[in-house]
């Protein structure tokens, strides 16, 4: 007995979720919810990914932006997908969660209909699957970018199994082989600090510190962008992804670092300490 439910249900046709979505209802994709919005949606900015030695980190602001106001201050951008990866989004807020919320979905639909895990190969492939069917909303402006990292259960050397994956509007992928990356209006300043600051062969602490820090390089050139805000005690939220799986950090754990980072910066900057000290 079926007890009424619709013949899609009922019929294997792939193990993707996103398939049988559009089979059984294409108006809940993403981009065809989108496109009853009108008006102006807020924007998110900066996501910040780098590897270290044995895993791979990611790290987003907290601002959003409508035009020339600002939206939001502490959005979390950052999402565990699974137990080997995460995704930050920059762009259209709205349907950056729906894509977020679809992708982790298609994974776990996936796991359940095959019986294992996606390889993390074929979880990039997915989301840039994703992204290539909301190319009608991006084309209309309303533009949703994701920052994909993972640890690759099936690398040669664990010490070198992080990954990052980068995407364009039109759903192309790229790995990325430099070991850092950044997307959002922020990006720019963001990725220039970390050609600097990034060592592959440091540790997680070291590696949130230059994350953190790439951060208040963005928002002190990129309006958009917010930093470590230290009267609201508001401070970018991270992730880190290691063989033992996903753990996002804690506020108190931010807060250390953000706190630290913004000394350091307070102390190197004359001006700042000429002011601080009177």
């Amino acid at each position: 007995m079926n007890r009424g439910l619709p013949s899609t249900f009922l019929t294997f046709h792939s193990s993707s979720f996103v398939e049988l979505l559009k089979e059984y209802d294409p108006t809940l994709l993403p981009a065809k919810r989108a496109a009853e919005t009108f008006g102006e949606a807020p924007h998110g900015t900066t996501i910040v990914a780098a590897t270290f030695a044995g895993g791979v980190l990611l790290a987003g602001d907290r601002r959003t932006t409508m035009g020339n106001l600002i939206a939001g201050r502490d959005v979390d951008k950052l999402t565990i997908t699974d137990d080997y990866s995460a995704v930050g989004f920059a762009g259209t807020v709205g349907i950056s969660i729906d894509m977020t919320r679809l992708f982790v979905v298609e994974l776990e639909h996936y796991e359940k209909i095959e019986g294992v895990p996606l390889s993390l190969e074929g979880k990039s492939n997915r989301l840039a699957a994703i992204v290539k069917g909301n190319l009608p909303m991006a084309n209309a402006g309303m533009v949703s970018i994701p920052l994909f990292i993972g640890y690759d259960l099936e690398a040669s050397d664990p010490a070198r199994a992080g990954r990052i994956v980068s995407f364009d509007a039109i759903g192309a992928r790229y790995e990325e082989k430099s070991g850092y990356q950044s997307i959002g209006s922020g990006s720019p300043f963001a990725k220039s600090s970390l050609k600097k600051l990034h060592d592959p062969g440091s540790d997680d602490a070291a590696t949130l510190s230059a994350l953190i820090e790439a951060l208040y390089d963005a928002a002190d050139d990129d309006s958009a962008t917010g930093g470590p805000d230290m009267v609201r005690r508001i401070f970018p939220t991270a992730i880190r992804i290691t063989a033992e799986g996903a753990y996002r950090y804690t506020e108190e754990e931010l807060a250390a670092v953000a706190d630290a980072v913004v000394a350091r910066r307070s102390a190197d900057e004359p001006g700042v300490r000429s002011f601080t000290a009177s």
